[in-house]
């Protein structure tokens, strides 16, 4: 927020705080989601299919330790390769803590394996290079920080812009993410132009990814999405940002467990300008496919999907998925979730995916059971049981409870094993639709005869103003007389 009546150098202070207060209550909205929706902490997948070679490839900077750290902590049988490889990247950054915490990781790994004569080479820890490290950080720091001061001594707000930008930068390289919050949200009292705004958004919105700060991510790309630049340009570059905060938004759509806001968001999006940081265009394709598919009708799913030529070619990424959403729309339930158990595994150790993987396979199965039975007055549980590649037991308790919650408007005969679709009287029903009909249809007359005899009568509400106190006009009916001047019935002239 620009406050114009005093210098933007004035109100660093006051920014500072009231961030703290607008990223606790952010937090405070994530922990509430995160605690009814997240599976257990210390979740373990056993194998997986993900090479990590190819997989880092993928991502950039610390969204890609934080990816590899996420896989170390859930999968046992890669930790060891993917602590080798955070070792290799973190030291192409100046986040000392990072570092000291993966070697102590790999430190615990024979205890964590239970095999205490592992014999794997070990990465030994180099105190030589934390030391560098923090010397070099230091002297950056103080050059970055006196670098600012004389800006502000001099008032030149460009320079100031820059140098917040710059310091929210070594801090973003230290690990250090609230300061680097602090310093690039600092930077908006100085931009002075729609270009300066979004680069602020941008900055803005990567740290609040890294931090988990959905709400403060929503908010800035829809300030992001109202600049000029982006909002109206037909560049490269525009379509490039336009994507990279579409993701942004997709991804905090899918934090909050909004899946079809979250599918819209990603199916907007090219391979040819798909983000390589925060995430990756098989991310893209996974993650629009699956809220797609929890979350659109067969009509939806034909035309934003399958029909669309942009997410096709995405889709293009994940042949396994594309199958998927394919052998859903044509009614192959039984190979459609095979497939969707294969990858789950790999679905789990997703950084932004993992919490919502159990809600997404629950309401996709929802979703074919119901389209599945929709066509019918009557079928057979053994069939529709054989179609799911599930027990018959299993498959009742989860007609059961659809139909308890209104998804499915049947009744199951226990006793024959046949669910049958609930009865409409229509002969009732259209006789009920009639009835409300008139009662709309003779209210409605009711109003226009005696809106017609208010005319007739050249009839009409006055108004005055009130002159006591100089408040707003006022209707004359039901106000006191001490604040009304004259109030009457007067014919129009």
């Amino acid at each position: 927020m620009i406050i114009n009546s005093v210098e933007p150098m004035q109100i660093d202070a006051g920014i500072a705080n009231s961030l703290d207060v607008n990223e606790a209550e952010a937090m405070a909205v994530n922990d509430v989601y995160d605690e009814a929706n997240a599976p257990s902490p210390d979740f373990t997948v056993s194998s997986c299919t993900i090479e990590l070679d190819n997989y880092v490839t993928q991502y950039s900077g610390l969204y890609r330790l934080q990816r590899l750290l996420f896989i170390a902590n859930h999968c046992p049988s890669i930790q060891l390769d993917a602590l080798r490889l955070a070792v290799h990247f973190v030291q192409e950054t100046s986040n000392v803590e990072m570092y000291r915490r993966i070697h102590a990781m790999l430190a615990d790994i024979p205890n964590q394996n239970g095999d205490p004569s592992n014999q794997r080479p070990r990465l030994s820890f180099s105190q030589s290079w934390v030391d560098e490290a923090q010397k070099a950080a230091n002297t950056r720091f103080e050059k970055l920080d006196s670098d600012l001061r004389s800006y502000k001594s001099n008032s030149i707000k460009e320079s100031i812009r820059r140098g917040h930008c710059d310091l929210g930068k070594h801090y973003l390289q230290t690990g250090e993410l609230q300061l680097s919050l602090k310093s690039f949200s600092r930077a908006r009292d100085y931009c002075t132009s729609s270009k300066h705004v979004i680069e602020m958004c941008f900055n803005v919105i990567g740290v609040n990814i890294l931090l988990n700060n959905w709400f403060h991510v929503h908010n800035y790309v829809l300030k992001a999405e109202q600049t000029p630049d982006v909002a109206e340009s037909q560049s490269k570059k525009a379509a490039t940002k336009g994507a990279w905060l579409k993701c942004a938004a997709g991804v905090a759509e899918l934090a909050f467990g909004r899946y079809k806001s979250a599918a819209k968001a990603f199916l907007t999006v090219c391979v040819d300008n798909c983000p390589d940081d925060f995430i990756s265009p098989s991310n893209v394709a996974a993650y629009g496919g699956l809220c797609a598919l929890a979350s659109f009708d067969r009509t939806e799913l034909q035309k934003n999907v399958l029909s669309n030529v942009n997410f096709k070619q995405l889709l293009e990424l994940e042949p396994q998925l594309r199958e998927i959403i394919h052998c859903f729309y044509n009614s192959n339930y039984a190979t459609c979730f095979s497939m969707l158990d294969e990858m789950r595994n790999n679905f789990l150790l997703d950084l932004y995916l993992s919490p919502h993987v159990t809600p997404l396979y629950k309401m996709i199965r929802e979703r074919a059971l119901c389209q599945y039975f929709s066509p019918y007055t009557s079928i057979d549980m053994n069939n529709m049981a054989a179609a799911f590649n599930t027990s018959l037991p299993a498959l009742q308790e989860e007609l059961s409870g659809l139909i308890q919650s209104d998804m499915i408007a049947g009744r199951i005969d226990s006793h024959n094993k046949v669910l049958y679709a609930r009865q409409v009287d229509h002969r009732n029903d259209t006789f009920s639709r009639a009835l409300a009909l008139g009662e709309e249809y003779e209210r409605r007359t009711t109003a226009l005869l005696a809106r017609a005899a208010v005319t007739k009568a050249q009839l009409m509400v006055a108004w005055r103003q009130a002159e006591s106190n100089g408040a707003g006009s006022n209707p004359v009916i039901g106000l006191p007389s001490s604040t009304i001047a004259s109030s009457s019935f007067s014919p129009v002239h």
